[in-house]
């Protein structure tokens, strides 16, 4: 099994027609990873039949070529009815004959750790129907999804990986998909540790804190009160301002250097306010010059 991905130098164009299909063991990331993809602004549905994949393509293709998403990520898995696994692999040829770039990633995680999962989320296999174990309904998904494992261009083990790093894993490897590079804003709280990944680490503890006032800590920085109250604070929007200039100037120095992928860290001391706050506001200023901008939120998610 492999999670490496190709090299840039073997990056297709992106002006072609992408489909990625995610598959895989139920628990096993599936959600983390189309979510990622949507951050890459992949066209995202989840549970599609396998019989309908080309008129999504069709349908999501369609029209002027600039407006077109050329981009699209479909989730498949055991929900679906068993007769689509059989039908796979020939409608993704098809597809691959058409002139998509047809992706197949399969998610993989051990029983053990797929089982610790399910009983720390409290919730149901999907196959875990009355009278039927969960180990028993996981044995069953791995029979049910053995042909797609067989086919599948990547396979991910995500049993040692966390949220961020899945999701890390998949947007680096698909960025390719995308032009120029791809920039992660995550939000972190000090108090926590600093994120091993980061190419980048900006403190925002020096800014007013929404902490302190008592409407305002419930909340996160995606909330409209404390974006209004950070919003009023002249030494945010200087902060804010000073971040963006230094972003401007040196990201072009990173896509000459042919990198495909940064990570942009910034701090306060919970992870909750002031950081999650300058986080969605430079991932929105951002995405209105660039594709490919993912965020993450490590102290929310």
């Amino acid at each position: 099994m492999s999670d490496d991905f190709p090299s840039t130098s073997q990056r297709v164009d992106p002006h072609d027609i992408h489909l990625i299909v995610l598959t895989g063991m139920s628990g096993g990331g599936k959600t983390v990873a189309l979510r990622a993809l949507e951050d890459l602004e992949f066209y995202c549905v989840d549970n599609l039949p396998s019989i309908l994949l080309p008129q999504l393509v069709d349908a999501a293709t369609s029209g002027d070529r600039r407006g077109r998403p050329r981009r699209i990520a479909v989730g498949v898995d055991v929900r679906n009815r068993g007769t689509d696994f059989a039908h796979m692999p020939t409608v993704l040829s098809e597809l691959a004959r058409a002139g998509v770039q047809v992706h197949l990633i399969f998610l993989d995680c051990r029983d053990e750790v797929l089982i610790k999962r399910y009983s720390e989320t409290r919730r149901r296999h999907p196959l875990a129907t009355r009278g039927v174990s969960l180990a028993d309904a996981i044995a069953e998904e791995r029979r049910l999804l053995r042909p797609l494992m067989a086919i599948a261009e990547k396979v991910i083990d995500s049993s040692e990986l966390n949220v961020h790093q899945l999701r890390r894993l998949v947007a680096t490897g698909y960025a390719q998909a995308t032009e120029g590079l791809t920039l992660m804003f995550q939000s972190f709280a000090f108090k926590r540790g600093l994120p091993l990944d980061a190419d980048f680490v900006f403190d925002a503890r020096c800014l007013p804190n929404p902490h302190w006032h008592a409407h305002l800590r419930p909340l996160s920085g995606k909330d409209a009160p404390v974006r209004d109250f950070l919003d009023a604070e002249p030494l945010v929007g200087e902060y804010f301002a000073d971040t963006a200039r230094w972003l401007d100037a040196w990201l072009p120095r990173f896509e000459q250097d042919d990198r495909s992928y940064v990570t942009i860290s910034i701090g306060c001391t919970g992870g909750r306010h002031r950081s999650v706050y300058l986080v969605e506001k430079l991932a929105a200023h951002y995405r209105d010059r660039r594709e490919g901008v993912v965020t993450f939120h490590r102290e929310l998610e």
